[in-house]
């Protein structure tokens, strides 16, 4: 009997996981799907309205969005080798953001203060998709054109629900607080951005298809990170109106994946285990996931007592503190707490970069 040759086209090829099929599977690529089960789970009395139950505000906002701000820290100022990469930059970018701030504070007031850093984070959030599709098809031969239309399509996912929101009456939640995003109900407009998606959908999918049929193989990494992408995010903005929803998937489907890339990507190699720092050993994950969440506890504490007022049940300790309100203490209060996400923002720009 002749053996099999298989052609090179068709050999199969590992996929370009980032970690292992494993651990990528499940901290970076399930957690939309994994957060689309949760709704799906929720009763309907908690799938509309404006308010979310307490725990869920803890759980999601505290311990998940705002704690993944701070996991920056582990590969900048608490990553030696990045810490002397960026040297310059990890001292002017904090000065930079809070100068910025306090004069946006200062001229514009809350409202304009909070619409610009909004969408700072709406860049941040879709920027950080466009990176896991990066990452996943860096060991593809695609032509021009079937890149060209993956790079349309994940910034397509998240830029239509986003400018849905945009030209749709006010909804049930908002980014930071309420009317941080400029709106106009416009019907047509919905539809026709509606008809361009569902265009796009289609072109990707035929693309896969023949690529299939083609080579016998699919980049399963790529195809699922846009497909959670695409799912979490018109589930979240388009299909449900309520804020439990929204936060519960923009916040799984983004700080998840982001704290399990900082994790892996901040680990030592076999070799080099012996120059381990602090937060590698054996507790590592503990240590890490423990500053995080002291951290984020520690801001939303500040926040709830000298500014908010909005949740002494948990913050308790912190209503012992006197509540801010003059305009001026204010602008200069506001910028300065407001300084990790700002700062995190920023610096997220360059720290993913090839070398860095």
């Amino acid at each position: 009997m002749l053996p099999l040759v298989v052609p090179a086209a068709l050999a199969p090829q590992p996929q370009p996981w980032i970690r292992s099929a494993g651990f990528d599977g499940l901290w970076i690529l399930a957690p939309p799907f994994l957060a689309l089960l949760a709704v799906a789970a929720l009763p309907p009395g908690l799938r509309t309205g404006t308010q979310m139950p307490l725990w869920a505000w803890v759980a999601l906002v505290v311990l998940i969005d705002v704690a993944h701000v701070y996991s920056t820290l582990f590969r900048t100022y608490f990553d030696a080798k990045r810490r002397q990469q960026f040297r310059t930059l990890l001292w002017a970018v904090p000065l930079s953001c809070y100068a910025a701030g306090v004069a946006l504070h200062g001229l514009g007031g809350n409202r304009w203060f909070w619409r610009v850093l909004a969408y700072a984070a709406v860049f941040h959030f879709i920027r950080q998709q466009y990176g896991f599709l990066r990452l996943y098809s860096r060991q593809e031969a695609a032509g021009t054109f079937g890149r060209h239309l993956d790079t349309v399509l994940v910034y397509a996912a998240t830029l239509y629900p986003l400018l849905w929101w945009h030209l749709s009456p006010p909804r049930h939640f908002n980014w930071f607080i309420e009317g941080d995003f400029v709106q106009r109900d416009w019907p047509a407009g919905r539809l026709a951005l509606t008809a361009l998606y569902a265009t796009l959908l289609l072109g990707y999918a035929l693309k896969e298809i023949r690529q299939w049929h083609r080579t016998g193989r699919l980049n399963w990494p790529r195809n699922l990170l846009l497909l959670g992408t695409a799912a979490s995010w018109y589930v979240g903005i388009v299909l449900f109106n309520g804020d439990l929803i929204f936060t519960l998937l923009n916040v799984v489907a983004h700080g998840i994946p982001y704290l399990a890339l900082i994790w892996t990507t901040s680990q030592p190699a076999a070799a080099q285990f012996q120059g381990r720092t602090w937060w590698q050993g054996r507790y590592g994950v503990l240590l890490f996931l423990g500053v995080l969440f002291g951290l984020a506890l520690l801001e939303e504490g500040l926040w709830d007592g000298l500014v908010w007022r909005e949740h002494p049940a948990v913050f308790g300790w912190f209503a012992q503190l006197p509540a801010v309100s003059g305009s001026v203490a204010l602008t200069l209060l506001v910028p300065l707490l407001a300084l990790p996400q700002a700062t995190h923002y920023v610096l997220d720009g360059f720290i993913w970069r090839r070398g860095a």
